[in-house]
């Protein structure tokens, strides 16, 4: 069988169920890109320590080491349900923290704590929605919904919120954590409204460990996935290397404020927009295999161009721009590719056990971006990341290039 996109009509109607997912994710994600703004921030008011700072972002992703056992309970368990229970539990995370900035009672342990149950909530309730796309819009429609569901995110999470946050954070350093719990409410309420769609699929009886194995197997066996997975981990260590520390970045070498760093983060997700929006087209002139090579090309030089040249926020954007694009492209590509191939049984199980080793490699990412900025500079973890994307896409290169034989 070749792996090859369907071709949808440039009218592609969507029911119902992905709208109400579709607005739910529009304003949980406004909400999280608050808080992307609002909690680097907030560390930076209370250290000026690279590693320290750096380990904000490392709590927060650590969680999707445990992404297996989350994909366990998808194939288990109603997956609506699962995504109003996890929005549940950040909402309250969130709300508790807001309280606890609102006193003045905050401490740099508090945000880490923070950080990783928001996370951990994160990845059940990504590996229950990517689950539930499928099965709710069809696979011959997966582009036309991951598309819709990227371009949302990438506008509400990067565009706007961030912004929002710089802004309210300058303003009122309580204000974004109280919002960022409204929006989590809200979103509990629309999901609440969506119907549950098939019965579990998992079973229950037997061992979690049989069930994991099941879903790391499956994906140890077809190439084009795991080639996918591997790139992905390998590309979000090499960013998040320089993201980690992209707050003191911000501050230190493009000179810029809290509000400033807001709008920085803002300006970066317009790539993003782009590539959300066109994605299907862009895919259908020039086919899957050929959209992940060029984005695999312009991340790195996009990252050591911004090490050697990004002394200013405008060249930054523009640079950031180019990844951002190319980052968007790729993950609608690589995300439908991985839901046509992968049986509605395991979806649960393959999809996390794909996003543990693609997300689990962001904190190692972050560990080492504050230990190179701390020892040789704000500079360093761009170029070192860029270096080794770069050598990544080299590696990768001939197992792309055999995207098609796919079966």
């Amino acid at each position: 069988m070749t792996q090859t996109a369907p071709r949808p009509g440039p009218k592609t109607r969507l029911p119902g169920q992905f709208h109400l997912l579709w607005s739910a994710s529009l304003i949980a994600t406004l909400g999280d890109g608050v808080l992307l703004a609002a909690l680097p921030l907030m560390a930076k008011s209370l250290s000026d320590d690279p590693q320290l700072i750096a380990g904000v972002a490392t709590a927060g992703t650590v969680p999707w080491l445990l992404a297996l056992v989350a994909g366990v309970v998808v194939d288990r368990h109603d997956r609506r349900l699962l995504m109003n229970g996890a929005q549940l539990v950040q909402m309250a995370l969130v709300a508790l923290i807001a309280v606890i900035v609102t006193t003045g009672l905050t401490e740099l342990w508090m945000l880490y704590l923070l950080a990783f149950g928001i996370g951990a909530a994160e990845v059940l309730f990504t590996a229950s929605s990517q689950a539930f796309v499928p099965t709710v819009v069809g696979r011959e429609h997966l582009e036309a919904a991951n598309g819709r569901l990227i371009t949302t995110q990438t506008v509400s999470k990067q565009f706007l919120g961030p912004p929002i946050g710089g802004a309210l954070f300058a303003f009122a350093v309580p204000l974004p954590f109280w919002l960022n719990a409204v929006t989590f409410g809200v979103s509990v309420l629309l999901i609440s409204r969506m119907r549950r769609v098939g019965p579990p699929v998992g079973d229950g009886r037997r061992s979690m460990a049989h069930e994991i194995g099941e879903g790391l197997r499956w994906l140890v066996r077809h190439r084009l996935p795991r080639v996918l997975t591997l790139s992905a981990g390998a590309g979000n260590f090499c960013e998040w290397m320089a993201l980690s520390v992209l707050v003191l970045f911000s501050s230190q070498v493009l000179h810029l404020g809290d509000q400033g760093f807001g709008l920085l983060l803002g300006a970066m997700a317009i790539g993003g927009v782009i590539g959300g929006l066109l994605s299907g087209r862009v895919v259908r002139w020039f086919g899957a295999r050929q959209v992940a090579i060029g984005a695999q090309v312009v991340c790195p030089v996009a990252w050591i161009a911004i090490g050697t040249v990004g002394r200013d926020p405008v060249t930054v954007v523009l640079l950031f721009t180019a990844f951002s694009i190319a980052i968007s492209l790729w993950s609608v590509v690589a995300l439908s590719a991985r839901q046509r191939l992968i049986p509605d049984s395991l979806m649960g199980r393959v999809t996390s056990a794909s996003r543990m080793l693609t997300f689990g490699a962001i904190p190692l990412g972050a560990l080492c971006g504050g230990f190179i900025a701390k020892e040789f500079g704000l500079i360093a973890p761009w170029i070192v990341g860029g270096v080794l994307s770069a050598l990544v896409t080299l590696a990768t290169m001939p197992a792309m290039l055999r995207w098609e034989e796919e079966g």
